[in-house]
């Protein structure tokens, strides 16, 4: 990988000299290059990447054009999904030099957050050299997003509004994600994509697990309860997102947020701290939906506690409460003395309402914010 900016240099080829009778005056043509050369380096805006795990990588981008578009065209090992500020996954926190949003692009990043720092780099440009911190090692973007080819294995209703959806892999095809990330399938007969994340983990490859929430009239929703059969080919891409499980904070606390299918990356990042070698650190899982009966995995989440004598768990329901749940929302069943170590990381998943207390209440109960990673679930149809 050549991290260094890419010099142009005019190439005065026999091709382009031919028919003229005269030599080319090289002292003239060597002060054309150095002249076009330093104008361009002048232009180019040198940007520099910092990954959590201590590497940086730098790289040129020219005026105006997207910072993530040379990123990607220059092989930087960074998060993109979406391309047009509307997915977060290539956000990252400006340290230095300047970098504007470009005229005309739309960002999901409140005033406040832009203000702070954070920017979309696919929709954002280098005013000046600039630096960019990511929340994530330079190993993770290494792997880039692909298309594969599953087999239906069921569908099976958990709840009255969720579905469990196993696909298995094509044979020959692969894939690999972090606990966290989220594939988009292809609806068949539409062509539409519908993001979900595995609630499963890469250990139970070539099969995936996803917890999907049916919406009246939704595309997804409509082909699984209505087309959808075993065997059947979908058509998948991912990973995407930087919404996943750190290895640098391993160790520490783990404190899941969850609401309604929102939990199933948090499944998935709880069974691979379980599969994951020496000391599990204390978790704290917090589930709930608004009606019982809009509940699920209740029996999955149980043999989990079995499993993992560090994981403790709260089931909470909006009306209807029975024994061993709690009376309200996933962030209210918090109390003081839940963060005991200032080094908790939290993971939130769900309704941007849930996100948003969630993330107050945590911050009064000692995490810091910056170890708290949030995923935002949005219902589309």
């Amino acid at each position: 990988m050549n991290n260094s900016m890419r010099q142009v240099t005019p190439n005065f080829s026999d091709d382009a000299t031919r028919g003229l009778s005269v030599v080319p005056n090289t002292h003239v043509l060597d002060a054309m290059t150095e002249q076009e050369t330093s104008a361009m380096t002048e232009t180019k805006r040198q940007v520099t990447l910092n990954f959590s795990d201590g590497e940086s990588r730098v790289f040129s981008v020219a005026p105006g054009e997207s910072i993530l578009d040379a990123a990607i065209e220059q092989e930087m090992p960074v998060l993109f999904q979406c391309r047009s500020g509307s997915c977060s996954s290539c956000i990252s926190t400006l340290t230095d030099g300047d970098a504007v949003t470009r005229a005309g692009a739309s960002s999901t990043l409140l005033r406040s957050e832009y203000d702070a720092g954070q920017r979309l780099l696919c929709v954002c440009q280098a005013e000046s050299d600039c630096s960019f911190d990511l929340a994530y090692g330079s190993d993770v973007g290494a792997t880039s997003a692909h298309e594969a080819k599953v087999f239906i294995d069921s569908i099976e209703r958990i709840a009255v509004n969720v579905v469990r959806l196993t696909v298995e892999l094509a044979d020959g095809e692969w894939m690999d994600f972090r606990p966290g990330q989220f594939m988009q399938f292809v609806v068949p007969g539409l062509g539409v994509l519908r993001s979900y994340s595995p609630s499963s983990t890469v250990k139970t490859l070539p099969k995936m697990e996803f917890l999907i929430r049916l919406i009246p009239d939704g595309a997804m929703s409509n082909f699984l309860e209505n087309q959808a059969e075993n065997d059947q080919v979908l058509t998948l891409h991912g990973p995407y997102g930087a919404f996943f499980l750190r290895d640098e904070h391993k160790r520490a606390p783990h404190i899941f947020v969850a609401g309604g299918t929102g939990l199933a990356p948090v499944m998935s990042m709880v069974d691979t701290l379980h599969q994951s070698s020496g000391r599990k650190p204390p978790m704290l899982l917090s589930f709930g939906s608004a009606l019982p009966e809009t509940l699920f995995a209740l029996d999955d989440i149980e043999l989990r506690e079995q499993w993992l004598p560090t994981l403790e768990t709260r089931i909470s329901v909006g009306c209807g409460a029975v024994e061993g749940q709690y009376s309200g929302n996933p962030v209210s069943v918090f109390k003081e003395g839940d963060v005991k170590d200032p080094s908790t990381v939290a993971y939130l998943c769900g309704p941007q309402p849930m996100i948003d207390a969630a993330t107050k209440r945590l911050i009064e109960l000692g995490v810091q914010a910056e170890n708290i990673f949030a995923e935002q679930f949005v219902a589309s149809n």
